[in-house]
Formats: structure tokens, C-alpha cells, sequence
């Protein structure tokens, strides 16, 4: 079957408004993070301080996502997704407010962690829907794995849309604009993505079912310490991007550039589908983790926009083929029940990973410019690659078959 047919068939059973809720809700988690950023850096002159703040909203989010994951395997996904994306819409407004109000940046920070921690998780709550919306299907496997190449491929669509819009809505109107789009998309498309018949199809659990297998498996966690490396480099360029965008005085660039990263990525997700079974997992996850670290190595010699332009849409095409195969491997090792949760974790992962990324690139950016904030970025790029070569024999016993 071809890529286009495969994606015909797997969207006839989701219908288009589904995959438009879905992916639109996903999008103020990218727009917030990068926003806020943007937001509280232009109102205190610091990288440091913008990325702290950023970073608080992405860990909060990150340790929330596994329980309000593990939340809506055990009670569905509607009452939480709809409480989420209300709650989260506020928080982000009240970020902007507070910032107009030059309130000092701790309290700001204070918020937008509050904030994070209510953005739910769109892109892994998607994922779970997706079996139970093809079990009529005679190759549901197939389509499975086709779908998990549709989602990554949506999520790097939001790391594209997501900072152009921020960058878009920074040139002509404020950064304070920008973070309350996103909280007015949270709010129309999140509450749209909870309410959806597809949410039904993964409601409460039964009481009487038996309990549901262990979590925190030697494979999940190795997959968790995978995706962490993804925030990491998400993080770290994005920083890296912010520093060569305001040294060649285009400030408003920064949101574009960040959105470069995923032009590549989205066309290799979406080829993803493509790729035949026979190429064990395992091994791909390697060979997509050393084509990170080769490369983001350009990186450490940027010396202009056009060559970050270049250097940026080449390294897209190794982002999402990883992200799939790590969320890929963790559906087919994860019990059902616990499905949610382990998407979820792996999400918690990457958005603790951009924390991490954005704070010591921020710090090392403050002193050094563009050069070491993007060193981070290789060396999680040299991360990525040592958990693969580690990670391959616990992954092989843990996959089916």
C-alpha cells in the first residue's frame, strides 16, 4: 500500500475534524513555550531570564503529563483534556497580564509554571485514540504505524506553524499577543479535541479490570532519556536561533527560524509511513540518533542567517524519523492500559528536555552568544546517540515478537 493510500484509509476512520481538532490543539504548547520566552526576554533584556521562565512553563508541563495522563487512562480523556485546555487558556493570559504589569520576573515564572502545568498534552492523547478508531481495520497494524508517522509529522508541523505565528503575531502586533493567540487557540481547539465522539472511545476503565501492567519499564525509561535528548536540542536552538536573529538585528526572526527545524522534519515524518517493517526499530532509533549528531555539528560554525536557514531544514529531516520510533516502540512495549501514560511520559521527557536545553544555553548564550548554546545542541545530539547504542538489547527483549 502507498504512503497516500495509507493515509487515505487511516483518516477515513477519524474523519477530517478530528485530525484538525487535534492538530490545532496541540499548537499553543509550541506557541507558549517560545512566547513566553520572547515575552518576558524582550520585557527584562535577559536570555537568561526568558529562558527560565520558558523552561518553568515546559517542566511544569512535563511533570504534569504523566499524571494527567495516567488521569485519563483511568477516568478518559474528556473531563481531563476539557479542564486542561480551560484552565491553560487562563494561565497563559495571565502571563501576558502580569508581564504588562511588570510584576517582578519570579512571580512571572511562578505563573507560567502554572500555566504549563495545565496545557494538556494534545499530540500523545491523539496517539492512544488511534488503535481503538482502527480496530475494524483488517490491517490495523499497518495502520497503526502510519498513524504514529502522521503524529510526529504533526507534531513537528506545530514546531513549525507554532513559532511562525509567534514570529508573525511579534512583527506586527507585541510578543503579549502573540502568548494570548495562544491561549485563544488552547481554548477553541482543546476544548474542541476534549469534546470529540473519538474521546469516547477511550473512556473510564472498568473497575473490575485487572490492574494494569508496570509503567516504568527498562525500555520506557529508555525511551524517556531519548526523547529527553529531543527537548534538549529543541531548547538549545531555539536559544541559539534568538541570539544570531538579534545580532543581525531581526529580532522577530527568531520565531521563523525556530520553525525551520521542523520544514524538514514534517517531510521525513510523513515519509515515515513508507518505511518497511524490516527495519527493526531498534536500529533505527540508532541511525536517526547518529544523523542528529552529524547534523547539528554545522551549528557550531553559524555565521549568518542564511547558512542557519540551510543548516536548520537539513537537521529537521533526522528530528521527527527519531521522535517516531521512540513513541513507536513505546506503544507496541506499553500494556493498553497504560497507554496514556507512557505517551504522556515520553512527551513529560521532551518538554523537560527544552527546560533543560533553553536554561544552559540561555546561560552560556548570555556570556558567549550563539556558538555555545548551540554546543548544547551537539552534545545532546552525542546523547541521543550513546542511549541508542545502549538502549538496543533492552528494546529488542522487550519488543513483541
Amino acid at each position: 500500500m502507498s504512503a497516500i493510500a495509507a493515509y487515505r484509509q487511516l483518516f477515513a476512520y477519524s474523519g477530517l475534524s478530528y485530525v484538525v481538532f487535534a492538530f490545532f490543539g496541540r499548537l499553543p504548547l509550541a506557541m507558549s513555550q517560545i512566547g513566553t520566552l520572547l515575552l518576558v526576554q524582550d520585557a527584562t533584556g535577559s536570555y537568561g531570564i526568558g529562558g527560565f521562565c520558558a523552561g518553568a512553563l515546559a517542566v511544569a508541563n512535563a511533570v504534569g503529563a504523566p499524571f494527567f495522563g495516567s488521569l485519563a487512562d483511568r477516568i478518559g480523556q474528556r473531563p481531563v483534556a476539557l479542564v486542561q485546555s480551560l484552565a491553560g487558556a487562563v494561565g497563559l493570559a495571565a502571563v501576558v497580564v502580569l508581564t504588562w504589569m511588570d510584576v517582578p520576573w519570579p512571580w512571572i515564572a511562578v505563573v507560567a509554571a502554572a500555566a504549563g502545568l495545565a496545557i494538556p498534552q494534545v499530540g500523545p492523547l491523539a496517539r492512544v485514540r488511534w488503535r481503538p478508531m482502527t480496530a475494524a481495520a483488517p490491517n490495523q497494524g499497518r495502520l497503526v504505524s502510519t498513524a504514529f508517522s502522521y503524529e510526529g509529522a504533526a507534531d513537528e508541523a506545530t514546531f513549525v506553524l507554532g513559532p511562525a505565528l509567534v514570529g508573525l503575531a511579534i512583527a506586527v502586533v507585541s510578543p503579549g499577543f502573540a502568548v494570548l493567540l495562544a491561549a485563544a487557540v488552547l481554548g477553541v481547539f482543546g476544548t474542541a479535541f476534549a469534546l470529540h465522539r473519538t474521546a469516547e472511545l477511550v473512556g473510564r476503565r472498568p473497575t473490575d479490570e485487572r490492574a494494569p501492567g508496570r509503567l516504568l519499564t527498562a525500555g520506557i525509561i529508555v525511551l524517556t532519556v531519548a526523547q529527553l535528548t529531543i527537548g534538549i536540542i529543541f531548547g538549545s536552538v531555539q536559544t541559539g536561533n534568538s541570539v544570531v536573529a538579534n545580532d543581525a538585528g531581526q529580532p522577530g526572526l527568531t520565531g521563523l527560524l525556530h520553525a525551520l527545524l521542523g520544514v524538514g522534519s514534517v517531510v521525513a515524518g510523513v515519509a515515515m509511513a513508507v518505511i518497511p517493517d524490516r527495519f527493526p526499530l531498534p536500529r533505527r532509533m540508532l541511525v536517526f540518533a547518529v544523523a542528529l549528531l552529524v547534523l547539528s555539528l554545522p551549528l557550531l560554525w553559524v555565521g549568518s542567517l542564511g547558512w542557519l536557514v540551510v543548516i536548520l531544514i537539513v537537521l529537521g529531516f533526522a528530528v521527527a524519523p527519531f521522535m517516531i520510533t521512540n513513541f513507536s516502540i513505546a506503544e507496541r512495549i506499553t500494556d493498553p492500559a497504560r497507554t496514556g501514560a507512557a505517551m504522556t511520559l515520553l512527551a513529560a521527557a521532551t518538554g523537560l528536555g527544552y527546560a533543560v536545553g533553553a536554561a544552559i544555553a540561555g546561560r552560556l548564550a548570555d556570556s558567549g552568544g550563539a556558538t555555545p548554546a548551540f554546543a548544547v545542541t551537539v552534545a545532546a545530539g552525542v546523547l541521543a546517540v550513546l542511549v541508542s547504542m545502549l538502549a538496543g538489547r533492552v528494546l529488542r527483549a522487550d519488543l513483541p515478537g
